[in-house]
């Protein structure tokens, strides 16, 4: 009953049938997530989850280890482009440091939830033990519920980690079956001799575990601790039927991995963009989803989603305020 209020709702605004394309099927899927043909978007927040990772040694990025930091301190100053973007768009913002290699000083505006100081190397041993995995599963949980007090119904969630592209290839490889070579970028911009050698790396830490796998041994073994808690970030946000904004290719595998287990994820998911990493349209082509923008974006921190966002509030908007054929008095087709 509702879908079809929703259509007819839009259908007879004052405007060719279908004419605004896309928005029209994200206002419907808004209206069904908040179960209403008025819906509206309430606080809206952005969580970027902050850590390190132990294959980061291993020379598969352009930039060092020490970058996290260093990113999470500007992110805290308020330099980095998730900020600037964020402050466009009325989008309050929370880093969180989920496991950075870095004593951060006191008094910072930071949520503390660090499990560890970076994940192990998967070269040598899984990236989490069992215990550190539900911890950061939980860290994750608990950002979003206390987020979810404020009144806040959309949340989108951005990564910040050197080597976090090679974890989420290695954990796309392992939940859809799908050779690695298959599923590896450029990341922060390697060139093609760095590229080819962490080709050779992924390579080598994939054939070091077992086959076949559950998606919670997916990323316990492979997955970084700011992947793990988003992965918690966003079970929550559904368990309070949030509508979540998703990234690019590394929040796309977190989605990816919570979609294998419970599938209804989807109906709250809104894909803001597709990156210009090198498997994240194939990824979204899995999950037969399509996103919003195509920028050749390629910077994580949630951008995307903060980039997306006044679209989705433009297609609540036509929903609430555009005219119908009725009330506007317009001729309609025959």
């Amino acid at each position: 009953m509702l879908s079809s209020e929703l259509q007819h709702k839009i259908d007879f605004k004052t405007k060719p049938l279908g004419a605004l394309g896309h928005l029209e099927h994200l206002a419907h899927k808004i209206g069904m997530v908040q179960k209403t043909t008025s819906p509206q978007l309430l606080n809206p927040h952005m969580v970027v989850f902050a850590a390190d990772h132990g294959i980061a040694t291993a020379g598969v990025s352009a930039y060092p280890q020490e970058v996290t930091y260093q990113m999470v301190m500007n992110f805290l100053g308020g330099g980095a482009a998730i900020n600037v973007f964020c402050r466009q768009n009325g989008i309050k913002i929370k880093v969180v440091d989920a496991g950075v290699n870095f004593d951060f000083p006191e008094g910072l505006n930071l949520v503390d939830k660090k499990v560890r100081k970076s994940s192990r190397n998967i070269l040598e041993e899984p990236a989490m033990t069992s215990e550190e995995y539900q911890q950061a599963l939980k860290n994750g949980k608990s950002v979003v519920s206390e987020i979810a007090g404020k009144g806040c119904n959309i949340i989108g969630f951005g990564e910040m980690g050197i080597g976090n592209t090679s974890a989420s290839s290695l954990m796309m490889s392992k939940l859809f079956d799908i050779p690695i070579t298959n599923c590896i970028g450029r990341g922060t911009g390697l060139n093609d001799h760095q590229l080819q050698s962490k080709i050779h790396i992924l390579t080598q830490a994939i054939e070091k575990y077992p086959s076949e796998m559950t998606e919670d041994e997916i990323a316990m073994t492979f997955g970084g601790l700011e992947i793990v808690q988003m992965i918690g970030a966003i079970e929550e946000a559904y368990h309070y039927n949030m509508l979540i904004m998703v990234d690019g290719f590394i929040a796309t595998v977190a989605v990816a991995t919570v979609w294998k287990k419970n599938p209804e994820i989807l109906n709250n998911c809104i894909f803001c963009h597709v990156s210009n990493e090198n498997a994240h349209p194939q990824l979204l082509g899995l999950m037969r989803e399509q996103a919003i923008l195509n920028l050749n974006l390629r910077l994580g921190e949630g951008t995307g989603c903060a980039l997306a966002y006044p679209i989705i509030q433009s297609a609540v908007n036509f929903l609430n305020e555009m005219s119908s054929f009725e009330g506007a008095q317009v001729s309609n087709k025959d």
